[in-house]
């Protein structure tokens, strides 16, 4: 019973924990919602700061049962018996064992999915309806739910076979070439992203605005970027959130702007913000990015190479006919238990390259242009700036409101 025993410790350690978390940043964030920081009283109204700690707050609460609900799918899963009876019930049609292990697998995975439509629902159509960001009419929702799971099902289906495949055939190194599989496939995904993929869900358009495209083209020649095109996409279909990114590997890059943003920033201040984006372009945060991502999936590779062939595992944790598929399943739903601990190392490291990018921008435009974007985006985004300290170091991938701006203003 040790691995039981391992499994629900995990898990009740990893609930209690997020919860304390969670709960600090509701207490938190209420307790400073009367008062606009002096920092910021100028240019943020009252009503807006409340606007933005009721909406955090309001998020922190869905949170908490969802994390609960998570937990229960996953007890449902394992000690339940959730994956042992949909092995049982696709190994009844006799198919091959690959076959067999893709069917299991997707079926899995469709289940979840429909498990977690509800929370998808709700955080849609309610809470972001409630503080005026949803813009998802119910025939968008299901269309992104159609699209997303024949894309799923296209995209996903071959690396499930390939990896099985790899697993049966290759012999005791096959994490090794499972593993570089998994590299290129994800490599792949990430060139075919901008171009094929992304306008399945949304338009992009060339940016019209000649003048501040004639400005953005001048700041990429001084960053040493060169793109496939500036495009404004049509997010407000579906949100009233505003972002900027730079997306897509080598040739295939583009650089994308919300037209919610181009709504709400002044040219100076989209440049100041496409800035930040190059400075994590020319600081290499995504090459490191990539660079960690290879060696934590080789490491997760090779656990799993080592957790498979250990039957009492899966017996322990509900699955009484031992597969590669099943294997591969309770490693993808349980192992998250035990690497979420790692959660502040990883906030940490991004909000390092966060400052980073900053300071990039700050060189390259303006610091007090990119200062007022930030808040005008804190703002519009209904972002609280006043969250927990401790929440935010263990969860936040980029630095409270506070100290970036301070950290703008000290740089002058």
């Amino acid at each position: 019973m040790i691995y039981t025993i391992i499994f629900l410790l995990a898990l009740g350690l990893s609930l209690a924990s997020r919860f304390w978390l969670n709960q600090r940043q509701i207490k938190y964030v209420h307790n400073n919602r009367e008062k606009v920081p002096a920092e910021f009283s100028e240019k943020i109204s009252l009503e807006a700061h409340q606007k933005a700690a009721d909406y955090t707050v309001a998020k922190a609460k869905m949170s908490r049962w969802t994390m609960f609900y998570d937990g229960l799918i996953l007890l449902g899963w394992t000690l339940g018996g959730g994956i042992e009876a949909v092995s049982s019930w696709i190994n009844n049609y006799g198919f091959s064992s690959l076959t067999t292990g893709t069917l299991i697998i997707l079926v899995v995975i469709l289940i979840s999915a429909i498990l977690h439509l509800p929370v998808s629902i709700y955080s849609t159509f309610v809470i972001e309806k409630r503080f005026g960001f949803n813009k998802t009419t119910v025939k968008t929702f299901i269309t992104d739910l159609i699209k997303g799971g024949l894309l799923g099902l296209l995209i996903g289906t071959p690396i499930i076979v390939l990896i099985l495949w790899l697993m049966q055939a290759s012999g005791q190194f096959w994490w090794l070439y499972a593993w570089a599989a998994w590299m290129a496939f994800g490599l792949l995904i990430s060139w075919a992203f901008p171009t094929f993929i992304a306008p399945i869900f949304n338009k992009f358009s060339p940016l019209k605005d000649e003048k501040l495209r004639d400005e953005i083209q001048s700041l990429l020649d001084r960053s040493g970027f060169k793109s496939n095109g500036i495009f404004v996409m049509d997010g407000s279909r579906r949100s009233g959130h505003g972002n900027a990114y730079f997306t897509g590997l080598g040739k295939n890059k583009r650089i994308v702007f919300f037209d919610t943003l181009l709504e709400t920033l002044s040219a100076k201040q989209m440049l100041a913000v496409l800035a930040h984006e190059l400075g994590h372009f020319k600081h290499k945060h995504v090459l490191k990015g990539l660079l960690v991502g290879a060696i934590t999936s080789l490491a997760g590779f090779a656990v799993l190479a080592w957790l498979l062939p250990q039957e009492n595992i899966y017996h322990q944790l509900g699955v009484n006919t031992p597969s590669l598929a099943t294997g591969l399943i309770l490693f993808a739903l349980v192992s998250p238990l035990f690497t979420w601990f790692f959660q502040p190392l990883s906030a940490w490291w991004s909000r390092k390259h966060e400052f980073e990018a900053d300071a990039f921008a700050r060189q390259q435009t303006s610091g007090d242009d990119l200062a007022h974007a930030l808040i005008n985006l804190y703002r519009d985004n209904a972002s609280t700036l006043t969250p927990d300290p401790l929440y935010s170091r263990f969860y936040a991938s980029h630095p409270p409101a506070l100290e970036r701006i301070e950290q703008l203003k000290a740089s002058q």
